[in-house]
């Protein structure tokens, strides 16, 4: 293929030390740029780092780069290009201006350069997830305009213009991907498929966002992916109805998160589990399902606890999709099993967020929660020793354990047992309500090959 020309809802490079989670800017970072290890549906694979050893404890690693890699400008990429890229994230914020975990993770670490190709990381105890954080890292260099667009992907930047365009350039001179790609932006998905169907793309992402159903029936290729994205309600355990195990439980019970995916999002989910994705390190080996929606249930247990006047449910408009809206309907679903709540809508999104990490979150709260590493989630979100920015107040005494067994664990088999055991145990006592996964849909021209979807919902082109 010569040329393709794919749809996206924006077309942005961030500044090197902006990791992010939208599947239009990681569609693009993939295809320009190299993450350190690639992450393949919980397990992290050799990327710009093609091998990688560690001491029997865990403590000291050595990372090799892939031997040849070379930005597109023709600088010889090296370990010391790695060091400065690594501390340019621990010293940077996030979209919302909050401080990136990955400082707290790498707190006590050092790193050093033992060779041009080798970068060393000492750490005062074992760190194995380094693997899953390095998968988040796509390494860059600014160009003299300025862009953050010099990687060392397959496809180099020919011409850019941030929010509208970017045409890209395969680096090989020979190869199976196309040797042209175009991408526009296009914020509507409404749009995007218009313009799909109206032959004028041979591709369109994130086609689950339509505001009316997709046409699956219209002459194209579907492409669709469970995302590793958990759509949730943080619950307040630390005070109010949410601090007692039971009420987790029935609130888990009570909402039908079934009539959510099918009215909302027109069948485009699959209802979670526990705190990740189906596609997360440990899921397979915690051997668990979907705590089943039962109102009689749900009632038995809200009876066994003192059950407050009106609890609040806060909830933004947007992000996660129809955020609102999914809130109004388990205020449904509550009020079904006798509990009466009221909305408390913010409509600063950026707001939303930092007031979450402040703990400001009424009696529940709806959010998301993007990391596909297992480790991060558990750190950020639920260990009470750790106690981080997400955290809720949830404590479980019978969980800790599990948490640092699955930190020391060095091996892959052995980090995969010791996180399903924490993710069962999660799923027996529930930190949040857990809602679901959604599905992404890619549309494309039919007869065209070597495009896919990966479950970070980004779009694969085979090359």
């Amino acid at each position: 293929m010569d040329a393709l020309n794919i749809l996206l809802e924006k077309v942005d490079f961030l500044p090197p030390g902006r990791v992010t989670d939208d599947t239009s800017v990681l569609t693009l970072k993939n295809l320009v740029f190299e993450p350190l290890c690639r992450w393949e549906d919980g397990s992290a694979r050799p990327g710009l780092f093609s091998s990688w050893t560690h001491s029997t404890d865990g403590r000291q690693w050595r990372f090799t780069l892939r031997p040849g890699a070379m930005f597109h400008d023709g600088k010889p990429c090296t370990a010391a290009d790695i060091l400065e890229f690594i501390d340019a994230i621990l010293n940077a914020v996030d979209t919302f201006g909050m401080k990136w975990s990955y400082a707290r993770y790498l707190a006590a670490a050092r790193f050093s350069v033992a060779a041009d190709d080798c970068l060393a990381l000492d750490n005062p105890h074992p760190i194995a997830d380094i693997v899953d954080i390095f998968s988040e890292f796509f390494i860059c260099r600014v160009a003299p305009d300025g862009q953050a667009i010099l990687g060392t992907g397959p496809y180099r930047v020919i011409s850019f213009t941030p929010k509208e365009t970017v045409t890209l350039q395969r680096v090989a001179a020979a190869g199976s991907g196309p040797a042209r790609i175009v991408a526009k932006a296009m914020p509507h998905a409404d749009d995007r498929c218009r313009a799909l169907l109206a032959d004028e793309a041979d591709a369109a992402l994130n086609l689950e966002r339509m505001d009316g159903r997709i046409p699956f029936h219209a002459p194209l290729a579907w492409h669709k992916a469970v995302n590793t994205l958990s759509v949730i309600d943080y619950l307040n355990c630390a005070q109010g109805l949410f601090a007692s195990p039971l009420a987790r439980l029935a609130v888990n019970h009570a909402v039908d998160v079934q009539s959510i995916i099918d009215e909302l999002f027109g069948g485009l989910g699959v209802r979670a589990a526990t705190i990740v994705s189906p596609f997360h390190l440990g899921y397979q080996a915690a051997g668990i399902s979907p705590i089943a929606f039962d109102r009689d249930k749900a009632r038995a247990l809200f009876e066994q606890v003192d059950v407050p006047g009106d609890i609040v449910i806060r909830t933004p408009e947007f992000m996660p999709e129809r955020a609102l809206q999914i809130s109004q309907m388990i205020q449904s679903s509550l009020d079904a099993v006798g509990i009466r709540s009221r909305l408390d809508v913010q409509k600063d999104r950026p707001e939303y967020a930092r007031e979450v990490g402040r703990k400001h979150i009424g009696d529940m709260a709806i959010f998301d929660s993007s990391p596909h590493s297992t480790y991060r989630i558990l750190n950020d979100k639920i260990s009470s020793r750790v106690k981080a920015v997400w955290w809720q107040g949830f404590d479980d005494a019978k969980l800790e354990p599990l948490i640092e067994s699955a930190n020391h664990a060095v091996e892959p088999a052995a980090r995969e047992a010791a996180y399903g055991r924490c993710l069962a145990r999660l799923n027996a006592n529930p930190p949040w309500l857990y809602l679901f996964h959604p599905i992404e849909v890619l549309g494309t021209k039919t007869g065209l090959n070597g495009l896919s979807l990966d479950h970070k919902g980004v779009l694969v082109v085979a090359n």
